[in-house]
This record gives C-alpha cells, structure tokens and sequence, in this order.
C-alpha cells in the first residue's frame, strides 16, 4: 500500500497506540490532541508518559492541537476519541473537510440519550454519507499498552462498504498486528461497546473477592446477552463468537490493563462510582454504555440480567453484594435456549 497521511484523532492511549501500528506501516500521521503540553511532547521528547509510559513514539508521528493543520491534504482519518464527544468531534471535523474521505473510528459506546452506535452517530452529524467517504470500525482484543509493545494482536475492521473495510485492513495489517474484515457493522460495534459492561461486572466480583468461578459465569453469561441484544438490532450472531465478541470480553474482563475491570474492582471494594472516577482520572466507557444498553433492554424486553445488576449499583446505589445475591437468586432457566430466550 502506497504512503497515506492519516489525521488520528485522539493522543490517548488507544489513538497513540493506533498512530504507532501506522507509523510502522510507513504511513504519515497526525496525531491531534488537545492538550499543548502533551502534544509539545510526543513532537520534543517523542513520548506520551501519560498514556504510553517507556514507550518511544516514532519520528512518523507529528502531533497537532489544530484541527485544520492536521486535516489538511488527508488520506483519511481515525477517530479514537471517547465516545460522549463523538457528536461534537464530528461537527468540528465536517467544515474542514473538503473531499470524500474514509472514516474510521475505534471508539466504543452506546449514546444514553439515543441509544445509537458511534457509526450512527457520525453518520447522523454529516460524515459518512454518500458524499463525505464511508465509515469503517475498527474493534476486537487489544490492549493499548501490548500494541505500543509490538505484541501480537488481532482485531477486526467492520464496513457497510466491503472496499472501506479492505482499505482499513490495508492501512493497519502487520506482522504484529493483524487485521480481519467482517461485513456485520452492528455486532462489531455492540459487541465492543457492551464487553465493558462485563467487564465492569467482572471488577466488581474480585473487588468482592470471588474468584475464577464467578468471573467465567459472568462472561458467559454476559456474552449470551449481548448476543441477544445484539441480534435484535441487527447483527450476525457468528460476530459475537469471534473477535469484536468473545475475544474482546475475555481481553477486557481478566487483564489488569482494562481501565473497566479497575473500575469494577473498585466498586466492588467498596468505593462510590464519583470515587471510582476521580480516582481513574479516565474515561469507563463501560459506566455510560451500561446506562444505554439498560435503557434499550426495557424498551426491547431483552433480558439481560448481569447489566440490570450492574446498573442498580451504578445508578441505584444498591449494595454489591446485594446485587450480586439478585443476580444468582433469579428463577431457574435452561441454558440451552433459543438466542432470543437465554
């Protein structure tokens, strides 16, 4: 693949993370954040301490606080920013963009007050139309801190379009980091936004100090619901068994590296989520998808129990382990169900 310049969207760990995979490919990146300090010292000192302690940021990154500068002449451009500022992110973007350009976003979250995925959201503030470029997701197993490491990972690129999808796997496949392609848009981005649901959960029971057992029920468990939820707006069920699905739950509910986790264990230790989040000082996507994803599974009368539990002690401040004892004293089930009846 020919040199493409890439305006990357987002300094923290994942965008950083992200700009490094594309740098190795020879690519010329922008990478834009907001903070002048930090970005003063990925182009100084070629680090990002913050986010990337011990790692060395390759001279093929330049960093940028302007959006205008960074758009300027792009290829295309990545978005790896949390996913409550994906709406206003977009609309700073559109007027500055002047020709059809690929979008790709590695975001994950459900909107609360929308309850629609971040592609919906991008299309909806005027990118990804037929006359600004297609929208790719980029999703599955990948801690920010192994990629910056080289280490090897997988993960998936998701587009309506299937030649945006195979231009996405283009730009970013290396020996380290190797891309997929999957048609299915909505199970990839549901499938990455309510894994850190579990996750949370997953925190949760260490911080109460269950062990093994507990955490592999909630996994499963978990994945039968976001599968459930998953297919009744749309997505393949096969998504949810690979890489977006059951790769990315088994990454972000057992790895120390997973910000939700912490979260969790926090929570479950005894900690108020106001605690929780000054203490993380990051965003937990998990805390505001939990929210949506409640939300639609009233609306949809989808069972999915292990976030109803989350949510009463998130937002209804019941006590862990009384939402823990809810959870495991519901009526009996067959687990081996339809997918709509789990």
């Amino acid at each position: 693949m020919s040199k493409q310049k890439i305006a990357v969207f987002g300094a923290g760990s994942w965008g950083s993370a992200l700009a490094i995979v594309l740098a190795d490919n020879g690519h010329e990146v922008r990478l834009v954040g907001r903070r002048a300090k930090q970005i003063d010292e990925i182009n100084g000192n070629h680090t990002n301490n913050t986010y990337l302690p011990g790692i060395t940021i390759p001279t093929g990154i330049k960093g940028f606080t302007e959006a205008k500068e960074a758009l300027c002449d792009v290829d295309a451009v990545l978005l790896v920013v949390p996913s409550k500022v994906i709406r206003e992110t977009v609309r700073s973007l559109l007027p500055l963009l002047s020709k059809k350009t690929p979008i790709i976003h590695a975001s994950k979250g459900i909107e609360p007050s929308t309850h629609k995925r971040v592609s919906e959201i991008i299309k909806e503030e005027g990118l990804g139309s037929d006359q600004m470029g297609s929208i790719t997701v980029l999703s599955g197993p990948s801690h920010a801190e192994e990629v910056a490491l080289r280490q090897p990972t997988t993960v998936t690129v998701a587009s309506e379009d299937d030649e945006a999808a195979t231009y996405a796997q283009n730009l970013f496949m290396n020996q380290q980091f190797r891309v997929y392609t999957n048609p299915d848009l909505v199970g990839v981005e549901i499938g990455g936004a309510l894994k850190n649901i579990i996750a949370l959960v997953c925190g949760v029971t260490n911080g109460l100090g269950y062990g093994d057992n507990t955490k592999a029920a909630i996994m499963t468990r978990g994945l039968a619901e976001i599968a459930r939820l998953g297919v009744h707006m749309g997505a393949n069920p096969l998504t949810f068994s690979g890489l977006s699905g059951l790769g990315d739950l088994i990454v972000t509910c057992t790895s120390v590296h997973s910000r939700n986790w912490r979260a969790g264990k926090m929570l479950g230790e005894g900690k108020t989520m106001e605690e929780v989040l000054e203490q993380m000082g990051m965003v937990v996507e998990g805390i505001r998808t939990t929210k949506a994803a409640h939300e639609l599974a009233n609306e949809t009368n989808i069972d999915m129990p292990v976030t109803k539990a989350l949510y009463s002690v998130l937002f209804e401040k019941i006590d862990p382990y009384q939402a823990a004892e809810e959870l495991m004293g519901r009526v009996k089930r067959n687990e081996v169900e339809s997918l709509y009846d789990l």
